[in-house]
């Protein structure tokens, strides 16, 4: 009777932990994503970039229907934040027929993010 006691206390006690140290994981993961990040300044993004990022923070007009929408970050690339945080906006690529691959997403505390590969990298914009 004791035994059995003692190993309920010891299923309770890691169902109780392990949760919280993935949780620990995963918040210490996030923060680590946007400090691997790489850097781009202003300066250094393609001229239709710049283009984009100076409509984003006039608020308009945009190109393509979808800019504004919110980007829900299924990629895990950009820090963890929760849903309608981030925005898509398209940055035309010569050439392209449609939206291309490109794209600048506006954070909701003003920070910006640069990809030409369709997210599968990101680089933080510096102004």
């Amino acid at each position: 009777m004791q035994r059995m006691l003692r190993l309920k206390w010891i299923v309770l006690a890691a169902m109780l932990w392990l949760p919280a140290g993935a949780q620990a994981h995963t918040h210490h993961a996030a923060q680590n994503a946007h400090a691997d990040l790489a850097i781009i300044s202003v300066a250094e993004l393609p001229p239709e970039a710049r283009d984009t990022l100076r409509a984003i923070k006039d608020g308009g007009p945009f190109a393509y229907q979808r800019d504004g929408v919110v980007f829900s970050n299924f990629e895990r690339i950009l820090p963890k934040r929760p849903r309608g945080y981030y925005h898509e906006y398209t940055v035309k690529t010569p050439r392209t027929h449609g939206r291309g691959a490109r794209r600048i997403i506006s954070g909701g505390t003003g920070e910006y993010y640069y990809t030409a590969d369709h997210y599968q990298t990101f680089k933080r914009i510096l102004e």
